[in-house]
């Protein structure tokens, strides 16, 4: 039991017992003695008094007893508010819990007495408590990896099939094709899902969100224009709709569209169409979001081998529900990271999918390693500048063809600030770190990976109504979201 500090004029006094219930979890009950709730009380009609309108009576000439015999209920509903949100700033701002989600309270069984004190609890998510792991001089390899023109030029071709639209094609699919399809999928005949005119690229497998179609390359290839293609899938045995989980459901697929890229006949007009003035600097531009790639893969690369070193014994008990609660946090970070760098949306989307399928457990360590570099950076004192926001911020809305000001809003409206704060403050840590270290270089290989085996496509076969949110990788404007747009930086 122990007393928060009541120097401060004005602040509230009151007594706060806290028991650790398990390692990132704290079960806290407050008492508020009956002279601060009077004083809260004193201080609310104090405010209301002037302000006041009853009949007979001149506004701000109500006398106290009358005042507070209309007015009771409204005021303890204000200074119970008053005294939860007063007493809850103070415990997460004095320093004794450090809080990652919203109390767990049932405001409404929450009654503020008529007399003597009054006392409530909660349980609140925090971050475990650990002593900081030896980070100074620990044995990294840092791997360096040399761009040739040619796999430049292998990028542009890529680069090209990925942000031109292709013209439409009347003969048979094959792999690499775009195609426009309807897909409906249903089981013992009711529609279960579905969605109207996605481009799907065709590849040897199709990746949504809950389950993966192994034959698609083999089942679509050949197909025309006006085909109905039908199939049977698996829902993913980590699917969040427990009614459909691991069980098969029929699909079928409708050729709207095939579209068929030709990169060698890429005009003046087309190059203009997406934002560049030759191929020389569409060329430059694949070369500069190759080498931001490169980077990319070299600091994850460090960032893996440290993690791994500083999270020996970070073996916590994470809640399930804190991990679930998480996991889409943690996706936008990866997402964020990645859109920086410049990968596209289709490999963004390939490895969102792929993190879904086991995203408990890849979250459960990103919690690990969070917490860990967010203790150092506090030891270090590290924190964004605004300086270091905007660079983010610019660094995406030069991928996404947005403004500044597009990309900001974005990220404020969908809640995304918070990632970026942790994307950042993480980063300036490993360079820390990496700083401090004792650092070997070898060679890598190149860079460039095999064309994929899959397509992504960010839908849910077997949708729920409580599900993790997906994931917001799309800082493009919605009407350049179909990476049709120009990808020339701003």
């Amino acid at each position: 039991m122990s007393a928060v500090d009541t120097e401060a004029k004005g602040k509230l006094d009151f007594k706060v017992k806290i028991d650790q219930t398990a390692a990132c979890q704290r079960h806290i009950v407050v008492t508020v003695p009956r002279a601060e709730i009077d004083r809260y009380f004193r201080e609310a009609y104090s405010e209301i008094a002037p302000r006041a309108d009853l009949p007979g009576f001149r506004q701000g000439k109500i006398p106290r007893k009358l005042l507070e015999s209309r007015f009771k209920k409204t005021v303890a509903d204000q200074v119970k508010s008053s005294l939860v949100m007063d007493s809850l700033q103070q415990i997460t701002e004095g320093g004794d819990i450090s809080a990652i989600a919203e109390p767990d309270m049932d405001y409404g069984a929450v009654k503020l007495p008529d007399s003597g004190d009054f006392t409530f609890e909660f349980k609140i998510e925090v971050r475990p408590e650990f002593q900081s792991p030896k980070w100074e001089g620990l044995k990294l390899t840092k791997t360096e990896f040399t761009l040739t023109d040619q796999e430049v030029e292998t990028q542009l071709v890529r680069t090209l099939d990925r942000i031109t639209p292709g013209e439409p094609w009347d003969g048979e699919a094959q792999l690499g094709d775009r195609l426009i399809l309807d897909g409906e999928f249903s089981q013992g005949g009711r529609r279960i899902s579905g969605f109207e005119e996605s481009l799907v690229i065709l590849r040897a497998e199709l990746s949504l969100a809950d389950c993966i179609i192994e034959n698609f390359g083999e089942l679509m290839t050949g197909s025309k224009e006006g085909d109905r293609i039908s199939t049977k899938v698996k829902i993913m045995e980590t699917s969040l709709n427990e009614a459909l989980r691991g069980q098969e459901v029929d699909a079928t697929f409708k050729v709207v569209e095939i579209r068929r890229v030709n990169v060698e006949a890429l005009n003046s007009t087309q190059l203009s169409s997406l934002g560049f003035d030759d191929t020389e600097e569409l060329r430059d531009f694949v070369r500069s979001e190759l080498t931001r790639q490169s980077e990319y893969h070299q600091n994850q690369l460090l960032r893996d081998q440290i993690t791994k070193e500083l999270t020996v014994g970070a073996d916590w008990e994470l809640p399930t529900g804190m991990v679930r609660r998480q996991a889409e946090r943690e996706l936008q970070r990866r997402v964020l990271e990645m859109r920086r760098n410049g990968f596209s949306d289709d490999q963004i989307r390939t490895v969102v999918n792929s993190m879904r399928r086991n995203i408990e457990e890849l979250t459960r360590g990103a919690l690990r390693e969070h917490f860990v570099l967010e203790k150092l950076a506090e030891d270090l004192k590290i924190e964004p500048t605004d300086e270091q926001y905007e660079a983010e911020i610019k660094l995406i809305s030069e991928q996404s063809d947005s403004t500044v000001r597009q990309v900001k809003a974005k990220l404020d409206r969908t809640g995304q600030m918070d990632a970026l704060r942790n994307q950042i403050i993480e980063r300036l840590v490993i360079e820390r770190i990496v700083a401090a270290s004792d650092l070997t270089t070898v060679k890598g290989d190149s860079i460039l990976k095999k064309e994929p085996k899959e397509f992504a496509v960010e839908f849910l076969v077997a949708p729920v109504s409580q599900s993790l949110p997906e994931a917001k990788y799309d800082d493009l404007p919605e009407d350049d979201a179909d990476d049709k747009s120009p990808v020339k930086p701003t």
